[in-house]
């Protein structure tokens, strides 16, 4: 009803100017009704005016919250990951008491493996800071000691007497005394000696040792496989070393070589074989060895120039020393106490292989 209350105020207002009474107007049945109707239907008016519609939620928009609904739960998620994952590692840090000294330790030496109670050495020390750490040495080895003897027949009573632990180097020109190991040792039989899982060929125990010197190679299996141009020594020349900790290459190699004649009947001989081989012009660099024990060293094929010098405490009382060592012969040296490098000095591809006695 557009403008009801406009027009009943205007009707009102002339009933008034005519003399009616609005009192006893509003005591009329009609009248009351009609006032009852107008009310009704504003307060209608009113009600449906004050309810709004809800717009409808478009597809983008219930896209948006779902995807807002999953990032929140992932979120939640990955905290919780996180969470377990932070607490997992400080239970274990707890656990094995790696927050201590002593806790990590221990650790350290389950992870590799090590018995504290057999390890010579827990933490090998490099080269360079071992040489720091040799003790001194009596200088009596080399004292009055100007070149490098040569001997044959030599009986193993003499040679303990003079050499075997004096620490003066020898070479014994017939050590090799039925040995079949100059006829037979080459590259292709040190290759055909290991098979194919060898640990000698990784060098990953603590007893296969292998020495690249001043080449690119990483192991053994490296060098075997190089190129049968360079094995022949018509490429890049080489020279490397390994320690043999393969018990069936080792039954092969002793089959062609035996204890040195010379060597004092209470001496035993390492069970571990050290064998050298590379091509002529190179050889090891000057160096001091921490093995223990004094060697011996057989020169299979090839000739080798090995350079001596004493260590820096004997400095004023020796002189260096030079020796080329032949084939079929055995140098025997402490390599512990004198400084050495080799040079291979033959057109023949250089084998020597040796070992430690006590």
């Amino acid at each position: 009803m557009c403008g009801g209350k406009e027009r009943v105020d205007s009707f009102l207002a002339q009933l008034e100017k005519r003399g009616v009474n609005p009192a006893k107007l509003a005591k009329l049945p009609a009248y009351q009704k009609l006032i009852k109707k107008r009310a009704t239907y504003l307060d209608e008016n009113e009600n449906n005016g004050s309810k709004k519609k809800r717009p409808k939620e478009t597809d983008d928009e219930k896209a948006s919250t779902s995807n807002g609904d999953r990032f929140i739960q992932t979120r939640g998620v990955l905290c919780g990951v996180v969470v377990g994952a932070v607490a997992m590692v400080i239970a274990l840090i707890h656990y094995y008491e790696l927050h201590t000294h002593h806790g990590f330790a221990k650790f350290w030496l389950r992870w590799e493996n090590l018995d504290l109670h057999v390890e010579q050495c827990t933490i090998e020390m490099p080269p360079s800071v071992q040489d720091v750490f040799r003790p001194p040495v009596e200088c009596d080895m080399c004292r009055q000691v100007t070149h490098v003897e040569r001997v044959h027949t030599i009986t193993p009573s003499e040679f303990e007497e003079r050499y075997a632990y004096s620490g003066r180097p020898v070479v014994v020109t017939d050590g090799q005394k039925n040995w079949t190991a100059p006829q037979t040792f080459s590259f292709e039989f040190f290759k055909s000696i290991y098979a194919d899982d060898s640990p000698v060929l990784e060098n990953f125990e603590r007893d296969c040792q292998f020495f690249p010197y001043q080449t690119e190679f990483r192991n053994l299996r490296h060098v075997f496989n190089m190129s049968e141009q360079r094995a022949n020594m018509h490429g890049d020349p080489w020279y490397i070393g390994w320690s043999n900790c393969d018990s069936s290459a080792a039954n092969i190699l002793r089959g062609h070589y035996e204890r040195p004649y010379f060597l004092p009947q209470s001496a035993e001989s390492s069970k571990t074989d050290w064998i050298f081989i590379g091509t002529p012009g190179y050889g090891a660099h000057l160096h001091i060895d921490h093995v223990g024990n004094p060697s011996w060293q057989a020169q299979i094929r090839g000739r080798k120039l090995w350079t001596l010098e004493p260590p820096p405490e004997c400095y004023f009382h020796c002189v260096p020393m030079e020796v080329v060592v032949e084939p079929g012969e055995i140098i025997v040296l402490d390599t512990n106490i004198w400084y050495h490098k080799t040079l291979i000095v033959s057109e023949d591809l250089s084998i020597t292989i040796g070992s430690e006695y006590d």
